[in-house]
């Protein structure tokens, strides 16, 4: 798997789904300053990084969780690379949106979910869990057993360790932080010095910028 978390890597920052300015940082929604900034949506627009996705997200899925019953997308960037995964394995395929309809019968599951099937999640990118995890949480409710989340990339960050073992649930990625900043090193896009800054926000943050 370490061949191919340097393969996703360098996808990523080909396509410049991933920037990495440490001297210009962003804010996130949370308030986190971050020198990364990550938008794994533009994965599908290509469709060789595409298809490596999700052949990697498939075999991921298989070694990590093969009890495995419903493949889940968790809206809106899940979606799409849920349902290439699903495809794939010969399942069936749910997705989970952000919050129930305001209308009709007020679904947050769509698809047929039987009771007690065990559902793997497929997201875009983890950093602290929380948005996957209340994905996992409503489908849960709904009946399902979620047995794992699967994504494309982790930002590695403490509190996403704490959140998936308080939620009981595990997780994989294809890629993380750590890779994609050695890849970026080993390309020439950031230098070892900016590869070292890189590594601390990693380690607390909260602390960056301050």
């Amino acid at each position: 798997m370490e061949e191919l978390e340097t393969t996703i890597a360098q996808d990523l920052l080909k396509i410049n789904a991933v920037t990495l300015p440490p001297n210009d940082p962003f804010t996130w929604a949370s308030g986190i300053i971050s020198p990364i900034y990550t938008d794994n949506r533009l994965t599908i627009s290509y469709p060789a990084v595409r298809t490596a996705i999700a052949d990697g997200l498939a075999a991921l899925i298989k070694a990590k969780f093969p009890d495995v019953e419903v493949i889940g997308g968790v809206a809106t960037a899940g979606i799409p690379h849920a349902s290439l995964v699903a495809e794939r394995l010969g399942l069936p395929l749910i997705y989970v949106r952000s919050k129930p309809k305001d209308h009709g019968q007020g679904r947050q599951i769509e698809g047929a979910l039987q009771p007690g099937a065990k559902v793997v999640l497929i997201d875009d990118l983890l950093s602290t869990g929380g948005s996957v995890l209340k994905a996992a949480e409503a489908a849960t409710k709904d009946g399902a057993n979620v047995i794992g989340v699967a994504a494309i990339f982790s930002y590695q960050l403490p509190a996403a360790e704490t959140n998936f073992a308080a939620a009981g649930i595990p997780f994989a990625t294809l890629t993380n932080y750590t890779a994609l900043i050695h890849t970026a090193e080993a390309q020439g896009t950031i230098t070892a010095s900016e590869r070292e800054l890189l590594a601390t926000w990693r380690e607390d943050p909260t602390a960056w910028g301050k």
